[in-house]
């Protein structure tokens, strides 16, 4: 054999290697990774190793996307701890600049989808993740019921009745605004979670979530704004 076709082996034989290797890494048949990354004119070893180079560079571009949707897992579940204390402690203004947060996480995020949605078509993934349920709705309706002292047709007297009863139901109602303000801080904290469990790769899913998210937090400041008018 001539020292041409030596060399020739040789490379044949080391990209051969190379593919084999990655095809353990990555789970994929010497073949499929061809065909997942398209043909080459050529000789074969040039063709294997292109196609090598190049199914390298789609997975190098999911690490990266995947990196920046661990990151956002991880963003994601810190930001509801400090929204479950910041809720507790009624910080207002501070819960609405974790939302921001939030939100800038979330599009991040999205930026990345389309690469990600070209990559894995490249390899053959369409469809591979099972979209998230969507955010459940928390409603005034379904928060325990405000208690109501006042009739449409009550005189002055049913109304210095009503407001000494009132003063001495004071600890009820303290109880009932209590729980209405926690059950929304609880699911405010709930939904976010829920999001961030999937670092808002679910894009759908993560618009329901944090639009979800906002709604409550205007449902949580309604509720404190009757509890305070309720207990002056």
């Amino acid at each position: 054999m001539g020292t041409g076709e030596e060399t020739s082996a040789v490379v044949m034989a080391t990209a051969k290697s190379e593919t084999e290797d990655l095809s353990t890494m990555l789970g994929m048949t010497v073949s499929q990774i061809v065909q997942a990354v398209g043909g080459f004119e050529g000789d074969t070893a040039a063709m294997v190793r292109a196609s090598v180079r190049t199914a390298e560079r789609v997975f190098a571009t999911l690490d990266t996307c995947d990196d920046v949707i661990d990151e956002a897992s991880a963003t994601g579940r810190e930001a509801a701890g400090r929204l479950r204390e910041l809720l507790a402690s009624e910080s207002a203004a501070d819960v609405a600049t974790e939302l921001e947060k939030l939100e800038a996480v979330a599009a991040h995020v999205r930026r990345t989808g389309e690469s990600r949605r070209l990559m894995n078509r490249v390899l053959g993934r369409e469809d591979q993740d099972t979209p998230m349920a969507g955010a459940g709705r928390l409603t005034m309706g379904t928060l325990p019921a405000r208690p109501s002292f006042f009739g449409e047709n009550d005189s002055a007297e049913d109304l210095f009745a009503i407001a000494m009863d009132r003063e001495q139901q004071k600890p009820r109602l303290k109880h009932v605004h209590a729980q209405r303000i926690d059950h929304v801080a609880t699911h405010l904290v709930a939904v976010v979670t829920q999001a961030a469990a999937t670092g808002f790769a679910d894009e759908r899913a993560a618009s329901e979530s944090l639009d979800e998210a906002r709604l409550a937090f205007d449902l949580w400041q309604t509720c404190l704004a009757e509890r305070d008018q309720d207990l002056v």
